[in-house]
């Protein structure tokens, strides 16, 4: 699936080969070097993925460092910061559109939470200063963590086929180049190439250029059946935006942005691969502060919520969901 995704979206293989070395489980990791990796056993051979309640990292693992043949062995990185944000964060991404396409948006919704909340302890521990992701110091809860969903927002925001189109044109443009080495400016310049509208271009500088930080809230939802068996659902949401600068002093700014919100017929953290428990996951503008949302479905809800799915960095996601 890697081959074949990241070939036709980036661009060619390179060698006429893949080998996988295992290793005992001395060390929990995988490292991709050309054409070569070597995986412990422990997140690979001896894996036990059978619950359904768990990620497939195996497929997540692989996929990952076969990224790594693009990202690091095609596109290089000059020695300078935010060069993990093109090593690290463009292997995350490419791993996380193959997790999308063969599980779906509920496994999504539970690896971007898994992100999030070590993203936000991570920066809970910053010994130094943290720092924007297109300056990010080999600091892997940025580089990582939130690199995944900073990417995967911007798949959601310009859509997919306008972040690989970006992506191409900078594999086009840097493959094997080394006088001088790219850069993270040069995948903004890229990304912002295709970004067609001033929103995006906003986003862009806010998610890789500055430390900017969500807290949605559900507060009060309700539901009542109609005379015609369809259902009214109003949703109370407070939302507030802040900047927060390398020692993790946060500043309130204005908010002003298209976000999710969701109505389901199965509490999401529940369900599994197959589960057609959306019953409805639309963007409505969202402004700083106190908003009311009413919707008429067909389908009586069970929980509703605001981001769900977890695409923008909020300082506490466990209260973007309700139940009715």
């Amino acid at each position: 699936n890697s081959f074949t995704y990241f070939s036709e979206n980036f661009s060619p293989y390179q060698y006429r080969q893949m080998r996988v070395l295992e290793f005992p489980s001395y060390a929990t990791f995988a490292q991709s070097f050309p054409n070569t990796v070597p995986w412990s056993e422990t997140i690979g051979f001896i894996a036990d993925i059978r619950d359904p309640e768990d990620i497939d990292y195996v497929y997540y693992v692989g996929a990952h460092e076969v990224a790594h043949q693009w990202w690091a062995h095609q596109v290089s990185s000059a020695n300078v910061q935010g060069q993990t944000s093109i090593i690290e964060t463009l292997a995350q991404y490419s791993s996380l559109m193959l997790m999308e396409r063969e599980y779906g948006p509920h496994i999504m919704r539970r690896f971007l939470k898994y992100e999030l909340d070590i993203y936000l302890s991570g920066r809970g521990g910053e010994a130094i200063e943290e720092l924007p992701l297109y300056r990010v110091e080999n600091q892997g809860y940025i580089h990582y963590r939130k690199g995944s969903i900073v990417m995967y927002a911007l798949k959601d925001y310009m859509g997919q086929e306008a972040v690989d189109t970006a992506l191409r044109n900078f594999v086009a443009e840097s493959a094997y180049k080394s006088d001088p080495y790219p850069r993270s400016r040069d995948l903004i310049r890229h990304l912002r190439a295709q970004a067609t509208t001033d929103e995006q271009q906003q986003l862009i500088t806010e998610l890789f250029e500055h430390i900017m930080l969500w807290d949605l809230k559900v507060d009060e939802a309700s539901v009542t059946p109609r005379d015609d068996g369809k259902f009214d659902v109003s949703i109370n949401v407070s939302a507030t935006k802040f900047e927060a600068d390398g020692s993790g002093a946060q500043t309130e700014v204005p908010l002003d942005l298209p976000i999710d919100i969701g109505i389901f017929s199965e509490n999401p953290d529940d369900v599994t691969e197959g589960s057609d428990h959306v019953v409805m996951l639309e963007k409505h503008r969202v402004q700083s502060g106190e908003m009311t949302f009413e919707f008429v479905v067909d389908v009586e809800p069970s929980h509703v919520g605001i981001d769900p799915y977890n695409k923008l960095i909020d300082r506490n996601s466990d209260d973007n969901l309700k139940a009715l």
